[in-house]
């Protein structure tokens, strides 16, 4: 499983705001973005110019990969998939990726971030439909449900989970959570707005017309 192992903070600050691949250390002040909010490297303090439509439609196209944690083979792979989709493209891009199993994880609380939460699909803890799934980009749909293994609610890290998953208030409006019981259902497919990060999916798909 191909994983991007470049520095999360500098792939922030290239995006120009939070991207959250660090979990709770984007939300303390020592996050990159509030320590050195612009760009790395040595031309990093340089107010950049409006760049070419190309050069905007990669940089768009980067920062989407990244927010999500696919590499470009897989991320090309998503597109495909929704291409032919009725609707708009990229608006069905965004929800596909959102309904990766690592990122629906992530949004449930399950995980501080979504490569932990690609670590944790990976080392098969948790269960769709009660069915076991080590598959970070597998497709969840709705009226899935998400839940972790019986055998693993033991462990300390998910003990320590249990009491942050009570208090979570942010769980989207397309997912539900049972935090007792540590299970998660899909109730609606997600939408652009539901990203959190601002996104222009259509310049992606503008990119892969060229």
């Amino acid at each position: 499983m191909p994983n991007n192992i470049d520095s999360k903070c500098k792939l922030c600050r290239r995006a120009g705001e939070k991207l959250f691949l660090k979990g709770d250390r984007c939300l303390s002040p020592k996050c990159a973005m509030v320590r050195r909010p612009y760009a790395p490297g040595i031309h990093g303090h340089t107010p950049s110019r409006g760049g070419s439509e190309f050069g905007r439609q990669l940089a768009m196209k980067q920062k989407i990969k990244r927010l999500y944690g696919v590499m470009e083979r897989q991320f090309r792979h998503h597109f495909d998939e929704v291409r032919n989709i009725p609707g708009v493209t990229g608006d069905q891009l965004l929800s596909r990726l959102e309904r990766r199993l690592d990122n629906v994880i992530y949004r449930l609380g399950f995980a501080a971030s979504r490569a932990q939460a690609k670590q944790l699909v990976s080392h098969k803890m948790f269960l769709v439909n009660g069915v076991r799934m080590n598959i970070p980009s597998y497709e969840i749909r709705v009226n899935d449900i998400i839940s972790l293994k019986q055998i693993k609610k033991e462990k300390q890290f998910f003990k320590d989970q249990e009491e942050l998953l009570k208090n979570k208030k942010d769980v989207p409006h397309w997912l539900s959570l049972d935090a007792e019981k540590q299970t998660g259902k899909v109730l609606a497919m997600p939408g652009r707005e539901d990203v959190g990060v601002r996104v222009d999916a259509q310049m992606v798909v503008e990119y892969y017309s060229k």
